[in-house]
């Protein structure tokens, strides 16, 4: 038995290994692709490096259910154990047991992607042992309750089921620290722009989506990257569904086995489609799941390209992404604050007060256009970022350092906790209407204060529930229980402002 990964999840598979006399041959059914019809080659070296002989007969290895297509290395170690069990070289009772791993020629067992779902679905469908490649370990007992025996190679493996020696249960160690490292970019290290920092603030504390609109060398980049330093530490659960998705995109670093820090993703503007929202002839996750729990920032959004920008609008809104193929459906999960920068025009200096903007003033306005409305409306928080001044930037005093902003922001999501408790939300950015009418209620001078922003302002039925939301989310860093007047005030300020 081993099993398969669909999109996030594991699937079980069973190796049926036939025998029998005719012209020596080595055919895999199954609907395998290429890395798995290449394990023909890396298990015939495999076995024959083992001490063990290779059968020079019909061998056919079917991979059921024959109907769910085959991808990666990890099957050669259950078909070279397959082998040797039906050519008699091996007798075992592996009915209870799942084997998981990517053999070299040499038969010691490699680095294989995607253990941690893979082992999570052998301990829910109840296998009682689980082999592993020895580097996969410390990944594959995040999964608690689980037995599991590391093993290095294929004739260590061979032993172990010949009784010759015994490879140990792994006993995970519970005193190792998986403490993230200390963040890079701190916000004492960045000099004026504290109305952005605030925005950063409420962001981090509510989960809102955020723009920033200012010149060149104004601090878009620093600020965006500064944010996780003030996001609340992920949970176990967080942690988890992180560590899930790196695991199966082959990008967790092996001295890491638990993602503890939150993604930070900052893809280039000319990536494809299906590099930011996933995709691929085998559904992979894009830049939008590795993000997930983290951040998404996109520099110079407009660049990006209509097309690909309103491919986010949904998993903006519901936060998964569902990518449809030939073979079927796969949703991955999308749940990450979006940072946007940008300029206000090609050249970046159109309204700056220091620098002429050399662009014609239809050109600015098609620049700004590139983000359609509905993008726009799907983003809580727009701030213009200034160009610094020199008594600024010349000034050594430190500003607040991040982990004073993290306590404050920590305090607000306890309260939105403590706030949907029982509910699938974790923040009040994801709250739905109803959430938003029966938490977001308001004194008579923010009414009053709101129907005056919606009718000057022209706000749709979405952007009025973000501004609710984001007024909430302003009560909570004061620990106030109803959204007053100046909550309301900062969060319609937040609101863009038609620039051309």
């Amino acid at each position: 038995m081993t099993c398969a990964v669909v999109g996030l999840e594991g699937e079980i598979v069973e190796v049926e290994v036939d025998i029998s006399h005719g012209l020596p041959s080595f055919t895999i059914v199954g609907l395998p692709d290429a890395a798995v019809q290449e394990a023909r080659e890396r298990v015939r070296a495999a076995i024959r490096n083992s001490g063990c002989t290779f059968p020079l007969k019909r061998i056919v290895v079917n991979l059921a259910p024959a109907a769910l297509k085959k991808a990666g290395p990890a099957y050669d170690l259950p078909i070279a154990i397959g082998i040797l069990l039906s050519s008699e070289q091996l007798y075992a009772d592996t009915a209870q047991t799942v084997l998981l791993g990517e053999l070299s020629l040499d038969g010691t067992l490699r680095h294989t992607t995607g253990i941690l779902p893979m082992v999570a679905l052998a301990h829910q469908e109840g296998f009682a042992n689980i082999i592993a490649p020895a580097a996969d370990v410390k990944e594959a007992s995040l999964v608690e309750g689980v037995k599991i025996r590391p093993a290095t190679s294929l004739s260590q493996l061979i032993s172990h089921f010949r009784g010759e020696i015994e490879i140990p249960e792994y006993i995970p160690d519970k005193t190792e620290d998986y403490t993230p490292p200390p963040v890079t970019t701190d916000l004492a290290e960045i000099k004026g722009q504290e109305h952005v920092k605030r925005a950063l603030e409420v962001a981090a504390a509510g989960g809102h989506n955020i723009i920033m609109l200012g010149p060149p060398g104004s601090g878009k980049t620093l600020l965006a990257r500064a944010l996780p330093s003030i996001m609340p530490p992920t949970t176990s659960e967080e942690a988890l569904e992180v560590t899930k998705i790196y695991s199966v995109s082959g990008l967790l670093p092996t001295d890491t086995p638990l993602m503890r820090q939150r993604p930070f993703r900052s893809p280039h503007y000319t990536i494809s489609s299906a590099g930011l929202v996933g995709g691929g002839h085998w559904p992979r996750p894009g830049e939008i799941s590795l993000s997930h729990r983290g951040v998404l920032f996109l520099d110079e959004l407009p660049e990006f390209g209509h097309s690909l920008l309103e491919t986010l609008r949904q998993p903006l809104e519901d936060k998964v992404i569902t990518i449809s193929r030939a073979q079927g459906s796969v949703t991955f999960p999308a749940n990450f604050i979006l940072v946007g920068a940008m300029n206000p025009c090609p050249c970046g200096y159109y309204g700056d007060p220091f620098r002429r903007c050399t662009c014609p003033a239809g050109l600015v306005s098609r620049y700004q256009r590139r983000i359609s409305g509905p993008f726009i409306d799907r983003v809580d928080i727009f701030i213009e970022v200034p160009h610094i001044d020199y008594e600024k930037l010349a000034d050594n005093r430190l500003g607040e350092k991040s982990d004073r902003v993290q306590e404050r922001v920590n305090a607000a999501r306890l309260i939105q906790h403590q706030r949907f408790q029982g509910t699938k939300l974790s923040c009040n950015a994801d709250m739905m209407p109803t959430e938003v009418r029966e938490f977001c209620q308001a004194e008579e001078s923010a009414q009053s204060l709101l129907k005056a922003a919606m009718k000057q302002l022209y706000l749709s039925a979405r952007a009025f529930h973000r501004i609710l939301k984001l007024a909430r989310t302003i009560a909570d860093l004061e620990n106030a229980g109803i959204i007053k007047a100046h909550h309301l005030a900062e969060a319609v300020q937040y609101r863009p402002r038609q620039m051309v």
